[in-house]
C-alpha cells in the first residue's frame, strides 16, 4: 500500500503511462472515416475549443487575476489542449458507432485526469498519491529533550507535528511542523540555529515538506555536515487554508504576535537554540514570503536573516479595498505601513540584516516585485542575495531550487557550527 501511496505524480512511470494512454485515446478518436466537410468542421471545433481554453486562462490569470499569479505557458497549453480534447470527445458521441461512443465516454475523465496531472507536474504541488489524497506523511513529534537519548549514528533528521500554544496572541493556529536534525536529538545537543519557515496561501505547514521537499534538502546537507542542520519550525500563519490574516494583528487574528512571540518562546522552551538575531532566520514562499520579509524587517532584534521566496509587494486579501477593510480596519495608512518596503524604510538603517530573495526565472510579475524589494532592502542598509530558478515560475519547483541554494547561505549567516 505504501508503494502505491508513494507513487510519484510529477514524473516517472505513472505520469508517462498516463500521457501515453491519453495520446492513444485521442488518436483513436481522431482516426475515423469522415467526409471532408465533416472532418474540417471537427477540426475547426477542436481548434476553437483550444482557443477558448487559452482565452479562459488569460482571463482568469491576467485580466481577473483570481489567483494572484500569471499562469505559466505549460499550464495555458494544458488547459487549451484539455478543452480541445474534450470537444473532440464530444463530437464522437454523435453519429458514431457504439464502440466509438464508449471510447469517447472513457476519454472525457481520462483527459481531465491527464490535464490535471500535467498542470500538477508543472506546479509541483502534489508529489505523490499520498499528498494528493491528503494522507499525512508525518505523525506527532516527541519531545527531543525528554529523557536520555542514545548516540545518533543516522544523520537524517526527524519530522513531525507539534502544537504551539497561542499564549500571548490567542491566534487559532493549526499544528506546526518541526524538522529536528540528528544533532538536536543527541544526548548533549549543540546550540543550533533556527529557521522559522512559512508556507503559502492556500496551504498548510506540511506543504513545505511534501511539495517543498524540505526534509530531504536538510538531510542532504546534514549528511555532509556531521548531522548538523538548522532546527526548522513551520508554524501555521493562516488558521485555515482559505484564510489570510496577512501576518498582522487584526480582527482576522493576531498572526504577527503568534509568529514573533508565541512561536519563538515555544522554540526556546523546547530546544537548545542559538541566540537571536544572529542564529535566527525567517523565510517563506509566496504569501509566506511576504510574511517573512514583513516580520523579518520589522523585528531585526529577533531575525538576522530573511528568505523571501516569490513574495508580494504588500499583504493581500482580495483587491486593495477588501484588503484594507479586512486586515486594517479601513485604514489605508495602516495598510501602506504594512508593505515590506515601508517597513524596511521605517527601520533603516539596518546594522546586520541579510535578506535572501528567490524567484522563478519565468515568473515575470514576481521578478519585477523581487527586484523592487531587493532595491528597497539595500537602500535600508540590509545586505542581499538573489537566487533565480531557471525555467520555473510561481511554483514549488522554484521553492525546491531556492531552499537547496539558500541553505548554505542560511547556514553561513546563522553561524551553524559545532559548539565545543
Amino acid at each position: 500500500m505504501n508503494a502505491l501511496l508513494d507513487t510519484s505524480l510529477v514524473g516517472g512511470p505513472f505520469l508517462i503511462g498516463l500521457y501515453a494512454l491519453a495520446a492513444l485515446c485521442a488518436a483513436g478518436l481522431l482516426l475515423r472515416r469522415l467526409r471532408v466537410r465533416t472532418a474540417a468542421l471537427t477540426l475547426i471545433l477542436v481548434l476553437a475549443g483550444a482557443l477558448v481554453g487559452w482565452v479562459l486562462v488569460w482571463l482568469v490569470s491576467d485580466i481577473w487575476d483570481l489567483f494572484g499569479v500569471s499562469m505559466s505557458t505549460p499550464t495555458r497549453l494544458w488547459t487549451a489542449g484539455l478543452v480541445g480534447a474534450l470537444v473532440l470527445a464530444v463530437t464522437n458521441l454523435f453519429g458514431a458507432r457504439p464502440r466509438r461512443r464508449v471510447l469517447a465516454v472513457v476519454a472525457i475523465p481520462l483527459f481531465l485526469l491527464t490535464a490535471a496531472a500535467g498542470i500538477n507536474a508543472e506546479f509541483g504541488q502534489f508529489n505523490t498519491v499520498r499528498a494528493a489524497l491528503g494522507i499525512p506523511l508525518y505523525g506527532a513529534l516527541t519531545d527531543a529533550l525528554s529523557g536520555p537519548v542514545p548516540p545518533i549514528t543516522d544523520t537524517r533528521g526527524t519530522v513531525g507535528t507539534v502544537t504551539i500554544p497561542a499564549t500571548v496572541s490567542g491566534f487559532a493556529a493549526r499544528p506546526a511542523m518541526v524538522y529536528l536534525p540528528a544533532a538536536a536529538r543527541s544526548a548533549n545537543p549543540p546550540v543550533l540555529p533556527v529557521i522559522e519557515m512559512l508556507s503559502g496561501q492556500p496551504g498548510s505547514p506540511s506543504d513545505l515538506f511534501t511539495a517543498g521537499r524540505l526534509a530531504g534538502i536538510l538531510d542532504a546537507w546534514a549528511a555532509t555536515h556531521h548531522g548538523l542542520a538548522p532546527i526548522v519550525v513551520v508554524p501555521d500563519q493562516l488558521g485555515a487554508p482559505d484564510r489570510n490574516p496577512m501576518c498582522v494583528d487584526s480582527k482576522l487574528g493576531n498572526s504577527a504576535s503568534y509568529l514573533t512571540m508565541d512561536v519563538p518562546a515555544w522554540i526556546r522552551g523546547h530546544y537548545r537554540v542559538a541566540a537571536a538575531p544572529d542564529g535566527w532566520a525567517i523565510g517563506g514562499f509566496s504569501q509566506g514570503g511576504t510574511c517573512s520579509i514583513q516580520l523579518g524587517a520589522a523585528h531585526p532584534e529577533l531575525y538576522g536573516t530573511v528568505l523571501d521566496i516569490s513574495g508580494e509587494l504588500a499583504p493581500k486579501a482580495g483587491n486593495p479595498q477588501q484588503t484594507v477593510q479586512a486586515g486594517f480596519a479601513g485604514s489605508a495608512a495602516a495598510y501602506a505601513a504594512a508593505a515590506p518596503s515601508a517597513i524596511l524604510a521605517a527601520h533603516a538603517p539596518y546594522q546586520a540584516l541579510h535578506i535572501i530573495f528567490a524567484v522563478g526565472g519565468d515568473d515575470t510579475r514576481y521578478i519585477a516585485w523581487t527586484n523592487t524589494l531587493k532595491a528597497a532592502a539595500e537602500r535600508a542598509g540590509a545586505t542581499t542575495d538573489l537566487l533565480v530558478s531557471p525555467g520555473t515560475a510561481h511554483d514549488w519547483h522554484t521553492v525546491v531550487y531556492a531552499l537547496t541554494r539558500a541553505l548554505p547561505l542560511l547556514a553561513a549567516h546563522t553561524e551553524l557550527t559545532v559548539n565545543p
